[in-house]
């Protein structure tokens, strides 16, 4: 009930702001790429550079999971709408679904070529956008591990990004010059198109499509450096071969400055574009199409990814491998919990009244109930929660009850041994009797091969006519360079498959947490890998003692 009347007035209070100063970081120890929040707002997942994905839980801004996911860089992340469920793609071509809760990899996709984008459908979690580089987007359906190819404009031109519309009923794809398509989902019939031009007629490249969460409009971030806002509706309208106008045209006109990544605000009044020359957000208003706020960060460093909350005015941007939180001056006002409230300059002597601490002032005349104080004897309904409209869509009335909005936090107990609420002596004595009884089944019936081993993940091969197999990922490409600098990223080499079981770590990890053992704790652990390695080495010297 608290978590609901907290969400309530997060969504009242900040519905109309944007963020206006930086607000922390998230250090996710590895080299963060890219994040994306949940449909909530709650969790915040965060691709790494050695292939983890780092799972913040954003109202304690602490790290909720670690989820091992891939030996390359993770270069695309996307949320389920129920949130139980993460795809993601790396840099070496390769996309994976993963449970969120148990970590668990369910299915895996091996592409020709690099993964620019991962995208599910807005309604239907068994459906995934996948935009490959130097091809035409691809449509996966889980269940089946079946994909479809959407049709292009020009098979010469296979530079084409794609994006759901908010409820997944169409797809919209651009290409490299400038060419919108828009097509049915479920049939891949060709609805409406528009060509995006300059002001000489000129074709410009399309380089992203990004929808707002409320209503209908999206935006478009072409190579002229121009971002421009359209109204779905318009262009449906339009048809094929349509010229419709956008209502916005947004840029930067005294540096010209390209953009690194768009999208829009939670409630779809903003627009947030990253630039690609620095650590710069810029943000416009959507319906005047004014710039209201620059939000600058370190001098020197490159933007990588920028993710809007979906309910609050808060930026979550990436740069040199660290999460960067922009929010808004938060100023305390103690009297919005007690109207009488006076903030002092200085002491000042209280008197007390002579029936202050009574405990019923016997002078006191009882008013009249009338207005609000007759109300207080009304019956109050405490028990029925109503939706919150900032996480329902306007074709639903209810909220999802099965959503995952959390996920639980083991605590994290430093001396386990000197437990003073644990079972006494004997019947710890009795549970290792019985724990070593178990284990010694456990080991024989695995050596008989009766225990199953645990459940690969399916991986099925796309295969992409025409798709170049030599394509680097744009986050590896180095002209002259590329080679070098795909082998530094990623893990080492020939630690695929030994990260969780192998004690020889260059870094020690507690749980899921995800942070570095120090002091004690560290040698403890230390002394107990090296416990059987001293073992060896003494059983050896008396072998060689007692020799022949």
């Amino acid at each position: 009930m608290f978590h609901q009347l907290f969400l309530c007035f997060v969504a009242e209070s900040f519905g109309q702001n944007y963020p206006e100063e930086a607000d922390g970081t998230l250090d996710c120890i590895s080299m963060a790429l890219t994040c994306t929040f949940n449909r909530w707002g709650t969790l915040l997942a965060v691709g790494c550079n050695d292939g983890r994905i780092v799972i913040w839980d954003f109202l304690t801004r602490g790290i909720a999971k670690i989820i091992s996911a891939h030996i390359h860089p993770v270069c695309s992340l996307c949320w389920s709408r129920d949130g139980h469920k993460l795809v993601s793609a790396s840099t070496d071509n390769i996309v994976s679904q993963w449970d969120v809760l148990s970590g668990d990899c369910d299915q895996r996709f091996r592409f020709p070529s690099p993964i620019l984008k991962v995208q599910y459908h807005p309604r239907d979690q068994n459906k995934v956008l996948v935009c490959p580089m130097k091809s035409a987007p691809v449509m996966l359906t889980l269940s089946d591990s079946k994909h479809v190819v959407l049709p292009v404009d020009d098979d010469s031109d296979l530079n084409v990004v794609a994006s759901f519309d908010r409820r997944g009923e169409y797809i919209y794809t651009g290409n490299a010059k400038g060419k919108i398509l828009v097509l049915k989902t479920d049939s891949q019939d060709l609805v409406a198109s528009f060509r995006v031009t300059t002001g000489t007629s000129n074709t410009t490249a399309i380089k992203s499509i990004e929808f707002a969460r409320k209503g209908s409009c999206f935006l478009i971030n072409t190579a002229d450096r121009i971002i421009r806002v359209y109204d779905g509706r318009e262009i449906l309208t339009c048809g094929r071969d349509g010229e419709p106008e956008p209502m916005q045209k947004l840029q930067d006109l005294v540096n010209r400055t390209p953009w690194k990544k768009c999208c829009f605000s939670g409630d779809g009044e903003y627009i947030v574009a990253g630039s690609a020359r620095q650590h710069a957000l810029y943000i416009w208003e959507k319906s005047i199409g004014n710039l209201v706020k620059i939000l600058h960060g370190t001098r020197g460093e490159l933007l990588l990814d920028v993710a809007w909350h979906p309910v609050r005015p808060i930026i979550a941007s990436i740069s040199s491998g660290v999460v960067s939180i922009w929010a808004q001056n938060q100023v305390e006002n103690w009297s919005a919990f007690a109207p009488d409230f006076k903030e002092l300059d200085e002491n000042v002597e209280y008197e007390e009244r002579e029936s202050e601490f009574d405990i019923e002032d016997e002078d006191k005349s009882e008013p009249e109930q009338t207005g609000a104080d007759a109300a207080e004897d009304e019956e109050v309904d405490v028990t029925s929660v109503d939706p919150i409209a900032a996480f329902c869509s306007s074709d639903e009335e209810l909220e999802d009850s099965k959503a995952l909005l959390y996920l639980p936090i083991a605590p994290e107990v430093e001396d386990p041994e000197e437990n003073p609420y644990g079972p006494p002596p004997d019947a710890v004595q009795t549970s290792l009797m019985d724990e070593g009884a178990s284990s010694e089944k456990k080991r024989q019936s695995s050596a008989d091969g009766s225990q199953p081993p645990k459940k690969k993940p399916k991986t099925t091969n796309i295969e992409l006519q025409g798709v170049p197999n030599d394509e680097v990922h744009p986050l590896l490409g180095v002209k002259g360079d590329g080679k070098s600098k795909k082998k530094q990223a990623g893990r080492p080499k020939g630690s695929k498959g030994k990260e969780k079981d192998s004690p020889f770590k260059p870094k020690l990890y507690k749980g899921d947490r995800g942070l570095p053992l120090e002091g004690s704790a560290k040698g403890k652990v230390q002394a107990e890998l090296s416990q059987p390695l001293t073992a060896l080495s003494g059983l050896l010297r008396g072998l060689a003692v007692y020799s022949p």
